[in-house]
């Protein structure tokens, strides 16, 4: 049946579905993972990194961009689309900025990224974005941490912790699970490094963190850092299956 309906963009297929958008969706599922969190009086986000090939300059691979001084993104899916669509955003955050003498809040340039998704979902002529997108950031003179999320229909939405990209599904089980209301920033920070775990099987080399606190300062974590949180939570790990081994080696006695 998708057939006939999955070629035109504008065509609703009888049952109800545009399946050019399905299928961007299906493209941001193949992206690598990206995870967000908010903390108490932080929020973080992190990314599954692919690994660089050896002559490659890896500055040049970049998942987590900034959008303004105090907004950040990361993404999963097509990176050409998500250049383009940073760029947009970018022009509108500068354009707010001389337009009102403020800067964009948080919401208001998710609900604008959000908005040019869905004119790509509308027109004759074009295919959507194969992106999805997760935004950080703080309002202009608040001290409330923000994460948003959109997708290729345009749909956007807020969130205490998501994560989209590649086995997103159980990386979001695994946040449900263990995400607590105002975690502080070292919580938060491990947080999201676990929740990478999920999916990234090589360790520290291959995530990336950037953790933005109340100042609107981004932080980028080093490489360093980000090996010895991973240590940490693999040594928890073991002290937690050594408890679980100890009662059932008693109860044998």
């Amino acid at each position: 049946m998708a057939g006939s309906y999955d070629r035109a963009l504008t065509v609703f297929s009888p049952d109800g579905h545009l399946f050019q958008v399905e299928y961007a969706l299906e493209a941001v599922r193949k992206g690598t993972c990206a995870v967000g969190v908010r903390g108490q009086n932080c929020v973080v986000l992190g990314v599954e990194k692919k690994s660089v090939l050896k002559l490659q300059d890896p500055r040049t691979v970049r998942k987590i961009v900034m959008l303004d001084d105090h907004i950040c993104m990361a993404f999963a899916g097509l990176s050409a689309d998500a250049r383009v669509l940073v760029n947009k955003a970018r022009i509108e955050c500068q354009s707010h900025r001389l337009t009102v003498e403020d800067p964009v809040t948080v919401e208001y340039i998710t609900r604008h990224i959000a908005s040019i998704q869905q004119k790509y979902t509308q027109s004759g002529g074009v295919r959507p974005f194969g992106i999805s997108t997760l935004i950080i950031g703080f309002d202009p003179n608040e001290k409330i941490p923000r994460l948003y999320q959109t997708d290729p229909s345009g749909i956007y939405s807020a969130w205490k912790a998501n994560a989209i990209g590649r086995s997103s599904k159980t990386v979001l089980e695994f946040l449900e699970k263990n995400y607590k209301e105002d975690l502080p920033k070292d919580e938060a920070v491990k947080l999201a490094v676990k929740s990478l775990l999920e999916v990234v099987q090589t360790g520290a080399k291959n995530i990336e963190i950037a953790v933005m606190t109340s100042d609107s300062v981004i932080k980028n974590m080093e490489i360093e850092e980000v090996e010895a949180i991973v240590s940490e939570i693999e040594r928890q790990k073991e002290e937690e299956a050594e408890k679980k081994k100890k009662p059932s080696g008693s109860s044998n006695s």
